[in-house]
């Protein structure tokens, strides 16, 4: 089942980005930051529930577009975590699937990830940069940099993506070079 999250479901969502992303607090960090974060778009997050247990969370939090028009306000989808046990089995799908329509229906124009294109590319994702939108870092590797354009979105919405603050704080932008 997939549905909102509670207050009640933040220790087994914490529980969740530590053993899906393994990096102790940085994730977990992130999302107790962005719950929290005065933003043009109040964050939307929604958690799969398996006999009564937390097993999956998505966060979608707010961002913003640099066109050339005027600063529109966008989302990110980050983190998109899974239990391990419970990986390859659609619920990370689903996850997705419920933020994307979650956020169509608020009329959010534009989503944007850093991730795998061939797991998002197949769930409503593209190429964010061949579709005319700057990446704000370039430690974002071309491919991983990606949007899903939802009913809001209109041609001239391009440009450059920007993260909140928060994603900067927590270094949760882009790749690391261990060698650097």
């Amino acid at each position: 089942m997939i549905r909102r999250e509670t207050a009640d479901d933040h220790r087994e969502v914490r529980e969740v980005h530590t053993r899906a992303f393994g990096d102790g607090e940085r994730v977990p960090g992130l999302v107790d930051a962005l719950r929290v974060t005065e933003a043009a778009l109040a964050p939307m997050s929604f958690v799969a529930v398996v006999d009564d247990r937390v097993v999956g969370h998505v966060l979608l939090s707010a961002a913003r577009l640099d066109a050339p028009r005027r600063i529109v306000d966008v989302l990110s989808l980050s983190p998109l975590g899974v239990a391990p046990e419970f990986q390859r089995q659609g619920i990370g799908t689903r996850l997705l699937a419920h933020a994307l329509d979650a956020a169509d229906s608020q009329g959010v124009p534009l989503v944007f990830l850093e991730g795998s294109p061939h797991y998002y590319g197949s769930r409503g994702f593209e190429g964010a940069a061949p579709v005319g939108f700057r990446s704000p870092s370039l430690r974002i590797p071309e491919a991983a940099f990606q949007v899903a354009r939802l009913s809001a979105h209109e041609p001239w919405m391009t440009g450059t993506f920007v993260y909140s603050e928060v994603f900067w704080a927590f270094d949760c932008v882009g790749l690391r070079d261990p060698a650097a």
